[in-house]
């Protein structure tokens, strides 16, 4: 059989179907260029299915911007809950018809002589152009540690975590403080449940100062447009942990310190498990005061602003500490404390082996400017600070594709001009 029989060919292959992806579609679609958006499983299946009962945007929805697609309810400063986010992507979904096959997983992607080759379970796939929109949190991380630990104590990943009745009655330990770890401890907290925590490196920022969410104070400054080619960490900004605050309840701090107080148990990083027992660095005192100086020195970027600007804003107290750490435990006992389950917040990895390109660093990491890679004709798209703070977000996502989209239109134009040339040239060889 001809091989071109066997093959499929499209102009460009996108390759996941979250709003990464779609975004580049509604684009690609827009400025007419033919192209298939390849999702292993279904339309935005981390949305529907690895998110919490109580999950709820920790930025306002007025931040939520998709390609055509703005938010579209009557709470703009609120916070979507899960299942409203699912419904407004879902909406999205309706406004367009993307070329989207849902069920198609991508097992390698090769170079193919100008363009690529795509090996999936729906058979090969020749590509002009590819983009990687398959997200930057794909593969759940669970220490091998975990191994240790009796197994008649549950473990979960944040990813699998719905509510505190999921887990058998007892004690929890979530390790991780990040954005899901500070959350997930909170909401089992709130269900009545006795919560160790253990600590990590996670910055925290403060819902509201001066009178504003913080989030609208640091859109006013710019600090949404900053680029990471200007960032003072430049691409060390990709590395750094997100800060934890929650949109619950209309929108709060998460302040742990308080919720100490109120019978949280805080601990330091997590060192290491030996069979029931866990141990933890003396680290609590440390992850509280440096998650809090962030906080402080993100109020004191808000206060030169205003100063600078004149603005008329409320002045507001700092804040101050309401419990500090004595003596922070660095052992526990899992059977002797009543710790029947563990949820493990401490994120994910990625996992690029299936992409067969000369277009990751040192560190197996996607090396790019702006999503545009060495490779002529291979795109990222859809990873944190691919070129914003927003890029892996709601917020900014759509500007990212659009450039994508402009890069492609571009390459597709010479393309189709190279074509053209050779069908002239043929017609006056004949």
């Amino acid at each position: 059989m001809n091989v071109s029989t066997r093959v499929q060919h499209v102009p460009v292959a996108v390759v996941g179907g979250g709003q990464a992806g779609l975004s580049v579609s509604w684009h690609l679609d827009k400025a007419g260029i033919d192209h298939v958006v390849l999702e292993k499983n279904r339309a935005f299946h981390t949305w529907k299915t690895e998110r919490w009962d109580n999950f709820c945007l920790v930025t306002p929805n007025w931040q939520c911007q998709l390609p055509g697609h703005g938010y579209d309810g009557d709470d703009p400063k609120g916070f979507m809950v899960r299942d409203e986010i699912i419904a407004w992507l879902d909406r999205w979904l309706e406004k367009f018809a993307p070329p989207l096959k849902e069920g198609v997983s991508v097992a390698r992607v090769s170079q193919l002589g100008e363009g690529f080759l795509l090996d999936t379970s729906d058979g090969l796939i020749r590509a002009d152009q590819v983009v990687f929109a398959a997200g930057g949190y794909q593969i759940p991380v669970i220490p091998r540690a975990a191994e240790r630990i009796p197994e008649d104590v549950v473990q979960i990943h944040s990813s699998i975590y719905r509510n505190a009745d999921q887990l058998p009655e007892g004690k929890v330990l979530v390790v991780g403080s990040g954005q899901s770890g500070a959350q997930i401890a909170e909401d089992l907290h709130l269900a009545g449940r006795k919560v160790h925590l253990g600590l990590g490196d996670a910055p925290r920022v403060a819902r509201r100062y001066r009178g504003k969410d913080v989030v609208e104070w640091l859109y006013d400054m710019g600090y949404y447009d900053l680029s990471v080619d200007v960032h003072p960490l430049r691409e060390g900004v990709r590395d750094k942990t997100n800060h934890y605050v929650t949109g619950r309840d209309g929108g709060r701090d998460i302040d742990l310190r308080q919720r100490a107080l109120e019978g949280m148990e805080l601990h330091g990083h997590f060192v290491d498990a030996r069979g029931d027992r866990v141990i933890f660095a003396d680290t609590v005192a440390s992850c509280l005061d440096e998650a809090d100086a962030v906080s402080e020195s993100i109020k004191s970027s808000i206060d030169g602003f205003i100063a600078k600007n004149g603005i008329e804003a409320p002045e507001e107290a700092r804040y101050v500490p309401v419990w500090t750490p004595t003596a922070p435990r660095c052992e526990i006992d899992l059977r002797a404390e009543g710790i029947t389950s563990i949820v493990w917040c401490i994120g994910f990895r990625t996992d690029w082996s299936w992409v067969d390109l000369p277009v990751f660093n040192g560190r197996g990491q996607p090396q790019h400017h702006r999503g545009v890679t060495s490779v002529d004709g291979a795109y990222f798209l859809g990873l944190p600070w691919l070129h914003t703070w927003g890029s892996g977000r709601f917020s900014g996502v759509a500007r990212d594709a659009e450039h994508i989209a402009r890069q492609i239109l571009a390459r597709h134009g010479e393309e189709a001009a190279a074509s053209d040339r050779l069908v002239n040239d043929a017609a006056i060889g004949s």
